[in-house]
């Protein structure tokens, strides 16, 4: 496992990054670099301390939301297309460990999860003597809370994993065991947990930081995973506690969501909190790939994924989302460089549209590849639908899911239903998180028998211009059950040949770090 034979580099690139993190637009990332510190003299005050976790929010996610997540969530699952040949492979489920995704998606994840385990693993014994342990227990639980959302996407797109809670202790001995899917999420379900119970309660404590993640972000956290293992009771209560705390709500207009000036806005629970020095590698690079060229104001705006057919086929008529989300030719977004007209001839990979989310055009701060608007990674309409779901799956009272799932329809300017079934919850996931790098795990957790059935029917194939009107290429494809899971990258195979023997129970009480 290359990663984990080169885990004393991660471990200290680890500590480097929360000892030198640089300044970011967020409020509690704008701070001057403090490069003069060292671990044994860095965390003297609170201040020092609750700073420990801010570079967990952005640089190390950079390679997975910048060129895995999309792939995955969104050309996999059929709600976009693309020509590329490389990431067509994830339409055609031709994907291979050799594919260089597969290994940027375990590289960067379990950079994340090194980093996390660096603050989690250091804070203990290295703060000083007057620091508060309410202050170093959150720092802690935020790396918990991040290092647990780093192996919810594992889990997600390999299954089985191993689950590192300290790297120091595999920097002489890289071959490691993986271990079952159900110990991975009891580990992020006690990671959430922790979270739970140690990070601030923004309804009382008012001063916490803007994007920061606190308690009732965890409780929400904490409620998906349960909707994955089908424990609709817990997932409704904690959802609905989420709901009851006043802590979050649904934003007025949904496009508002998608704007520069949005970011950590009241709908966001937790999102990736991006930099606008304009440093590769420290922004956003989602507006890169779904933008046209021209509207970023620099050379990227590759337009490498469009909406497929069906996606846009699967609108209702007069959902207020479709604007947010689609460029049709002629809409015209005020917003994007002072005010925007989609041209006629927009075309992103044979849809015949463009993508608007996520696309700011040319930002007041920000470079090439390295934009300052958030990622969102959970937003509150989305615990309305977990809160709906499970409430009509039996986990609680199914009027008040419905209620719940009609926030979301009335938001988006349409009808309410009155008794709305897992068919238009998973219809409204699909709609409401269209092109937020979700929709692939909403397709996979439903099991393959649904899954096979759905992937195989998508239409992901271009329009036809050469008639008029316009006409389908048909492309359809059909997974097996094992394309729903996707291979071990070949490299961490070669180094780490215990990935391909069975799992082994994780010790959960020889280790101290969960």
């Amino acid at each position: 496992m290359k990663n984990l034979i080169k885990s004393k580099v991660l471990v200290l690139v680890a500590l480097s990054a929360v000892l030198f993190f640089p300044s970011c637009s967020e409020d509690f990332l704008d701070r001057p670099p403090e490069d003069s510190y060292s671990v044994d003299n860095f965390y003297q005050t609170n201040r020092q301390v609750a700073s420990a976790s801010n570079h967990l929010y952005s640089k190390p996610w950079f390679n997975f939301i910048s060129n895995v997540a999309w792939p995955i969530g969104e050309i996999a699952s059929g709600n976009a297309r693309t020509w590329d040949a490389r990431n067509q492979e994830f339409s055609n489920y031709s994907i291979t460990g050799a594919h260089g995704t597969l290994t940027q998606a375990w590289e960067s994840l379990y950079a994340v999860i090194a980093q996390s385990n660096s603050v989690i693993n250091t804070l203990p014994t290295a703060v000083g003597p007057d620091i508060s342990e309410v202050v170093v227990n959150n720092s802690i639980a935020e790396a918990r809370y991040i290092r647990a959302t780093a192996y919810f996407y594992l889990v997600r797109i390999f299954g089985s994993v191993p689950i590192l809670a300290d790297n120091t202790d595999y920097v002489l001995e890289p071959v490691v065991a993986r271990n079952p899917v159900e110990d991975v999420y009891e580990f992020i379900k006690r990671d959430y947990q922790f979270a739970i119970e140690n990070l601030y309660d923004r309804t009382t404590d008012t001063d916490i930081q803007a994007g920061r993640v606190s308690s009732n972000s965890a409780k929400a956290a904490l409620s998906k995973i349960y909707l994955y293992e089908e424990n609709w009771s817990m997932a409704y209560q904690l959802s609905n506690e989420v709901i009851q705390s006043g802590e979050f709500a649904l934003l007025e207009n949904y496009n508002d969501l998608f704007l520069e000036d949005s970011d950590n806005n009241v709908e966001s629970v937790f999102a990736l909190q991006w930099a606008n020095t304009g440093i590769y590698a420290e922004g956003n690079a989602i507006q890169s790939f779904y933008a046209s060229a021209g509207i970023t104001g620099f050379s990227d705006g590759w337009a490498a994924l469009g909406p497929s057919i069906d996606l846009q086929e699967s609108y209702e008529t007069g959902d207020e989302r479709y604007y947010a989300t689609i460029m049709e030719p002629g809409a015209f977004y005020p917003s994007i460089n002072g005010g925007f007209t989609v041209p006629e001839t927009i075309n992103h990979q044979g849809t015949n549209v463009g993508i608007k989310k996520y696309v700011i055009g040319n930002p007041s701060n920000g470079a090439s590849q390295s934009y300052p608007n958030n990622t969102y990674i959970l937003r509150y309409a989305e615990v309305l639908l977990i809160n709906a779901e499970a409430a009509i799956m039996g986990g609680g009272p199914v009027q008040e899911g419905v209620e719940s799932f009609n926030q979301v329809r009335t938001r988006a300017g349409l009808d309410p239903i009155q008794n709305p079934d897992i068919e238009d919850i998973f219809h409204e996931r699909r709609i409401e998180l269209a092109l937020e790098l979700e929709f692939w795990y909403d397709v996979v957790r439903r099991g393959p028998e649904f899954a096979i059935e759905f992937l195989g029917n998508i239409e992901r194939g271009p329009y036809n211009n050469d008639t008029t009107p316009p006409t389908v290429d048909s492309e359809q494809f059909v997974p097996t059950a094992e394309d729903l899971l996707y291979p071990y990258p070949t490299s961490e195979i070669q180094s780490n040949p215990a990935l391909l023997e069975d799992p082994v129970p994780y010790d959960f009480d020889a280790n101290t770090a969960e």
